[in-house]
């Protein structure tokens, strides 16, 4: 008797290979996210994050419009910006940050957080080429000795 060649076709492994696709497919999702991340944590050597293109020049323009500037930028930045207490501004300043000379202006005010009043806070606020670049939380050494102005316009401040 001789034998019969396999008359039935030759079955595809289907769900190997589906199991292969799904396996290649998290990691090449996997190294996609991870290579986004790493984009984003990268910043070219920056001192953090900037919303202005900086130049680089020693010689910074005077902010013209540091007041109006920062007002929107602090009703965006602060929680609850309404019934804010005790605010002070100081003149704009030329200071060191992040190895470079720039216009830096400190405020302070008493916001409320969770409805109570937290307390008076200070923050200083970097301009690059006359423009408010971002808000600084660690102000030490930037608003030592500074004199404060009454600021009633933040005390009016909306949401």
């Amino acid at each position: 008797m001789s034998k019969k060649p396999n008359a039935m076709p030759q079955v595809v492994d289907f769900i190997g290979m589906r199991c292969k696709l799904v396996t290649y497919t998290r990691s090449g999702a996997l190294a996609l996210v991870a290579l986004g991340l790493a984009g984003c944590a990268w910043t070219g050597g920056s001192d953090g994050i900037s919303y202005t293109a900086d130049r680089g020049i020693e010689n910074q323009p005077y902010p013209a419009n540091y007041r109006p500037e920062l007002l929107a930028l602090l009703r965006t930045y602060l929680n609850d910006p309404t019934g804010i207490r005790d605010a002070g501004i100081s003149e704009p300043a030329q200071k060191e940050v992040g190895g470079r000379r720039r216009y830096v202006v400190c405020v302070r005010f008493n916001a409320r957080s969770a409805g109570r009043y937290a307390g008076v806070k200070e923050r200083a606020g970097m301009y690059v080429d006359g423009r408010l670049d971002r808000i600084i939380d660690e102000t030490e050494d930037l608003c030592k000795g500074v004199t404060y102005a009454a600021f009633p316009e933040m005390e009016k401040l909306t949401r």
